[in-house]
């Protein structure tokens, strides 16, 4: 067993994590920042403190975790959620208030997003309660400090900012009737103890986590994912990961863009499901349990056709590499094909571009042609973590076990193939 080995499978026991998702560069650049800044010389002696301090586990820990999160990511979920809980509401009436789960939470963006969406419903603050778990204690602390910087606000929608944050010096501060609807707690989802004797939620946040897991963890996660959601309930799960809950007999909700599941057979009616609007595709950079973290997903809109609105290419292949992301963060799905077909046509092949294809195709439910593109950028980068990570994840939620675990044993290949070319 390599040195890196026995950071790989304590991280694997610890949050879950599977090497082969993100990469072993990720764990070990950890592993380096925490021997440097303890002064060890070696990787060994950084095993022996590691084992011989929890605090310096969580170390570890945070030092993998970055979390990459800002306000109402994925805007379609929360305005079904608005009109979710008013139907819930009506069921229920004044028996009591709704519950709602959001996990990984990390640095509090997310339920607190909840909260102001409800509140801009119309709800009343005794009519909801947020729980708000993450494994990670220094996230959890800076959530509920809910001071936040400009990285947080993204998007062309952000008036909720005049509503409910006051300008200081060091950044913005939630106003205090929202920072109360919310209860933080460091755990871990695949604590098996988690949340045992609390009763179901009516909704569940659990977005860009599963794609981290090797094909037994996302059973364990699922099935603890399942038992949380009320069987009238409905889960909100990332873009990418919406094919996997079909193994637990879950089913979209028919809300288009809210990546939304519920236990029924039948979608849950939706109260006058309001038009889609361009809002933004989002990319990020890779997150593991439990924040969110998560491979760059991203949230799609349906857009207009490409001839409504001229898109200016740039001639560079940087700059097209770049105005695909930015359409793409901007909602602008069909646009941001487009420069990806003029991508191709005017340069060789990337794996990148090729992956953009495939997770577009994803989300929009059309498996067989993101597969297509996935191996694609596979065969032009074999390295490329996400693309293993979202086909190993397409696979798994299709029945092809074996093909997901050798997609995942060829990206720790992979990864043990780039240590001994280092080691040259």
């Amino acid at each position: 067993m390599s040195a890196d080995q026995r950071f790989f499978d304590f991280l694997k026991q610890r949050i879950g994590l599977d090497v082969a998702s993100v990469g072993p560069a990720i764990i070990e650049r950890a592993v380096r920042q925490r021997c440097i800044a303890l002064n060890m010389v070696d990787n060994d002696r950084y095993w022996q403190r590691l084992l011989s301090s929890q605090d310096e586990q969580q170390a570890l820990i945070e030092s993998v975790i970055v979390p990459e999160t800002w306000f109402f990511r994925y805007p379609e979920s929360f305005a079904t959620l608005g009109r979710l809980a008013r139907l819930r509401l009506t069921q229920i009436g004044s028996r009591r208030a709704l519950r709602i789960l959001s996990l990984p939470c990390s640095t509090g963006e997310e339920p607190y997003s909840i909260a102001m969406a409800l509140f801009d419903a119309g709800f009343a603050a005794h009519q909801f309660k947020v729980e708000a778990l993450d494994v990670s204690p220094l996230s959890v602390q800076r959530a509920q400090s809910a001071l936040y910087g400009k990285n947080s606000f993204r998007g062309q929608h952000t008036d909720f900012r005049e509503r409910y944050f006051s300008l200081e010096s060091d950044g913005y501060q939630l106003s205090e009737r929202v920072c109360e609807q919310i209860r933080f707690t460091v755990a871990n989802l695949l604590d098996p103890a988690l949340l045992g004797s609390h009763a179901p939620y009516d909704f569940v946040f659990c977005r860009n986590l599963l794609i981290y897991f090797d094909l037994k963890t996302q059973q364990q996660a699922l099935d603890v994912l399942k038992r949380l959601t009320r069987d009238d309930g409905v889960l909100f799960i990332g873009p990418a990961e919406g094919s996997l809950l079909a193994r637990l007999g879950m089913r979209s909700i028919g809300a288009p863009q809210s990546f939304a599941f519920c236990h029924s057979n039948e979608p849950l009616p939706l109260a006058h499901p309001e038009p889609p609007e361009n809002k933004p595709l989002v990319r990020r950079q890779p997150t593991v349990p439990v924040p969110p973290p998560a491979a760059r997903p991203f949230s799609p809109r349906p857009q207009a056709p490409v001839a409504q609105k001229t898109v200016s290419i740039p001639d560079d292949s940087k700059g097209l590499l770049e105005q695909i992301a930015s359409l793409a963060n901007e909602g602008k799905s069909s646009e941001a094909r487009a420069v990806c077909e003029q991508f191709l046509q005017r340069h060789e092949p990337q794996a990148e571009v090729f992956y953009w294809l495939g997770l577009l195709s994803d989300v929009q439910g059309q498996t067989s042609q993101a597969q297509g593109f996935y191996r694609k950028a596979l065969y032009l980068d074999p390295q490329h973590s996400e693309a293993l990570a979202h086909l190993a994840a397409l696979l798994a939620s299709q029945g092809d076990a074996a093909g997901a675990r050798r997609l995942h044993e060829r990206a720790a290949r992979n990864g043990h193939s780039v240590q001994s070319e280092r080691k040259q």
